[in-house]
Order: C-alpha cells, then sequence, then structure tokens
C-alpha cells in the first residue's frame, strides 16, 4: 500500500486510536473491545512493554492496520516495521526515521507544534506531521491557524482529543485525530468496563 493510499485510509477512519498501557495484555483488550465496535485502525505505542510483538500479534490480522507510535530512534522503527507496523509515529523530529519507511513503504508521522517545526518535519519526510500536545496549545484554533498557512500538510492533532471536539479538530483542518483518553481508558480496562469503551467508540465512529 503506497502512502498516498495509506494516508487516505487514515482520512477515511478520521480517527486512530493511541494505545497506550502499562501492560500488553490490555493494550490487546482494548484493541480487541475497540475492533468489535467497528474500529481498524491502531496505533501501539513503544511504551508499552513487548511492543514490537503486540504489533507483530496484531498485524497478522489482515483487517487492522497497525501502526508505532512514540518511536525512539532507527533501530526501533525497523524492529517495528519488520514486525509489520504500517506507519511509524513519534511526537518530536527524527530525520532518521525516514530512511526505514521509505525502505518498508510505510507512512511517517512527526511531531511539531509551530509552523517552524512543521517545515522542519516536512523536511525530515514526514507523510503527516502530529501536532503534540494539541490541548495545551489551544486545540482545534491552533489546527485552523497552522492550516491556514500550511493548508496542503496533513495534520494529526493528538493529546486532549476526546469524542466532543474530534468534529471541531476535523473542521479545523485535521486529516484525522490520534485519541487515547475515552479509547483507551486504562482504568476501565482493568475494571472490564467493555461497554463504556465501546459506548466511546460507537459516539466517535458517529
Amino acid at each position: 500500500m503506497p502512502n498516498t493510499d495509506l494516508i487516505a485510509t487514515l482520512r477515511a477512519a478520521r480517527v486512530v486510536p493511541v494505545v497506550r498501557t502499562s501492560t500488553a495484555a490490555r493494550a490487546a483488550t482494548a484493541v480487541s473491545w475497540l475492533r468489535d465496535a467497528g474500529i481498524r485502525i491502531f496505533e501501539i505505542t513503544m511504551t508499552i512493554p513487548d511492543a514490537p510483538a503486540l504489533i507483530r500479534e496484531l498485524a497478522s490480522d489482515p483487517s487492522l492496520l497497525i501502526g508505532a507510535g512514540t518511536v525512539p530512534d532507527r533501530a526501533s522503527a525497523a524492529i517495528c516495521l519488520a514486525a509489520g507496523a504500517r506507519f511509524i509515529v513519534a511526537p518530536w523530529i527524527d530525520p532518521t526515521l525516514s530512511a526505514p519507511c521509505r525502505d518498508a513503504g510505510a507512512a511517517l508521522m512527526l511531531g511539531a507544534l509551530t509552523p517552524t517545526e512543521v517545515r522542519a518535519a516536512l523536511a525530515a519526510n514526514a507523510d503527516v506531521v502530529k501536532i503534540f500536545p494539541a490541548s495545551s496549545v489551544g486545540g482545534p484554533a491552533h489546527i485552523k491557524a497552522l492550516a491556514s498557512v500550511l493548508p496542503h500538510v496533513p495534520f494529526c492533532p493528538t493529546g486532549g482529543v476526546e469524542p466532543g471536539n474530534v468534529a471541531a479538530f476535523l473542521s479545523a483542518g485535521a486529516a484525522f485525530v490520534g485519541m487515547g483518553g475515552a479509547l483507551v481508558d486504562e482504568k476501565r480496562i482493568a475494571a472490564g468496563d467493555r461497554a463504556a469503551i465501546q459506548a466511546a467508540a460507537r459516539q466517535v465512529l458517529a
């Protein structure tokens, strides 16, 4: 799947769950519940213990599109891509992540906040610019301001995105959003509250 098709798929999904939990088992539970609710794209963060093994397991399901998040360096990116990750995400700018993504035909998302940082991310061959943390720098208004001067850049705001403000971020110019919080609430996962997690997923999908 070329990068353009990957980005189109992400745009169509509108929301990518950012799975960040203290154990791989809880991450797998979150993915299972959200998959049953109709979500098919997941960002598995490298802060999860044994994240590459989980990525490999999930990527073996052809119905899912799996990416790796909070990828700290080129070596980690290569491991995730070998495990089946189709996109690599870092909340900062790391030009060394470009080569392994290019070689694997995967998409690269690099983090930025300001117009200068957005341009630096693009210069580092980012296919998507992750705006993080989005809520603490102005939320949808910040995305709207960036999109006004950089209208052709696919932005993915993450951090403070919730079911109630997804539409505002998209209307402001986001290509799609990353969401942890309501979709991957570890307290609810630990409590077995599948209904709450899936209710949030249905709200997002609606």
